[in-house]
Formats: C-alpha cells, sequence, structure tokens
C-alpha cells in the first residue's frame, strides 16, 4: 500500500532533496502546531519540532548506506543526549515521533510519512484535550512546612481523610538548618472547591507555616 514515491538510492538529485526537505518541514509544522495545541510549551521547543524531521532526514540521506558514516553519525548524536536538558514524557514522545517522520521521508514514503503525521497528530490532540490518565480532579502537589518536634506520620489523617483521596508521601527532607521538615504528597482532592478549607486546616495544625498546593511539575513526577 506505502510504496516508495522516490528512488533515492541511485543518488539524490536537487529536486528530490528539495521536495522532500520541503515535506518534512511541512510535516514537523503540523505536529508543533499540535504539540502547542494545550498546555505548556517554548519557542525553541516548539521550532525544534518543526526542523527535527528536515534534520533527520539530512542526515538518514547522507549516511545512505555506509557503515562508517553511520558509526560517526551516531557518535555526533550520543554527544548531543549528554547536553540537553531533561524532558517530560510528552516532549520525549514527540521527539521520538519528529525522527521517525524524518526516518520515513529519508526513504521517499512521502505517504506513508505523512499517514504517520496525520494518525499521531490526531491521537496526541485527542489525548491531550481528554482526562486520560488523569484522577477525577487530577493530581496535586501538596507541600507542607512543619516544626521538627512534631511527628508528620500521622499528624494530618484526619484532614486527608476529610479532603483528599490517593495521598501518598513522596518526600520528606529536612529545611531552615534542621529545624523544620518539609512534607511533599501527592493527593488528589475529594472537591476543588473545599481547597481553602484544607488549606486553613492544615495551617492551623503546623503553627501558620508554609503550604503550597499546586499542580506537580511534569520534569518531576511524570514518567
Amino acid at each position: 500500500m506505502f510504496t516508495s514515491i522516490m528512488d533515492i538510492s541511485n543518488g539524490m538529485t536537487i529536486g528530490n532533496v528539495m521536495i522532500l526537505t520541503l515535506c518534512s518541514v511541512l510535516f514537523g509544522f503540523l505536529l508543533a502546531i499540535t504539540y502547542m495545541s494545550k498546555g505548556k510549551h517554548t519557542k525553541s521547543f516548539s521550532i525544534t519540532l518543526v526542523i527535527l524531521p528536515a534534520v533527520v532526514q539530512i542526515v538518514i540521506m547522507m549516511v545512505n548506506g555506509s557503515v562508517g558514516t553511520g558509526v560517526a553519525i551516531a557518535g555526533a548524536f550520543s554527544l548531543v543526549r549528554f547536553r540537553s536538558q531533561p524532558a517530560n514524557a510528552k516532549e520525549i514522545s514527540t521527539i521520538f515521533l519528529a525522527m521517525a517522520i524524518g526516518l520515513t521521508n529519508a526513504m521517499g514514503y512521502l505517504t506513508f510519512a505523512l499517514f504517520v503525521t496525520v494518525v499521531f497528530c490526531l491521537l496526541l490532540f485527542v489525548l491531550d484535550h481528554s482526562r486520560f490518565g488523569e484522577g477525577r480532579y487530577g493530581i496535586r502537589e501538596i507541600k507542607i512546612t512543619i516544626p521538627e518536634e512534631l511527628d508528620y506520620t500521622n499528624i494530618f489523617d484526619d484532614l486527608f481523610a476529610e479532603y483528599l483521596r490517593n495521598v501518598s508521601l513522596e518526600k520528606v527532607r529536612t529545611t531552615n538548618m534542621g529545624s523544620m521538615f518539609e512534607l511533599t504528597y501527592l493527593a488528589e482532592f475529594i472537591s476543588e472547591a473545599h481547597q481553602k478549607e484544607f488549606i486553613d486546616a492544615v495551617r492551623c495544625r503546623n503553627g501558620n507555616l508554609t503550604v503550597y498546593v499546586a499542580r506537580p511539575t511534569e520534569s518531576g513526577t511524570e514518567i
């Protein structure tokens, strides 16, 4: 069904390279628009998604069956990997998709590349705008600071039972030269409307110290 539109096995022409590169950029642009449709994003990452398929396509076309060149390219990519910043799961999967699009284009399978781009962009768009993978109200990161003399193991159990569900203690660390504990929980609110009541109740329990409630940072909690 999906056959190669361009035969580049016998060499590349300027016309073939221009058409393949243009298609890679267009597919990358479609992928970037889908990624930006919801959620936080940076301009640099969006631009990367546009040009990455074209870059991968050029790299694969230059290797063109040469083992030595392929090894050199693999070494170059490994250096780039160690200089990159940690990314969340969505960014990593989008980068792999952009590379797959560029690889497919480099082989001349433009129809298949278009099919992959459209199908996965639609899938990404639908999943991004749905509540798939979320709880009823979504996971919240809760950080509570308490004095060191308080026993944090069960001091908030009654409040958690009243306002939260699926509570898990993720991290405990000392702050302020060891005179305080910072407790980090992941939990779901039974009702978002009672969030302020929960914070006020915790402040009465921890001596009016810091209480922090937010969506979990993707780089720290997503897999």
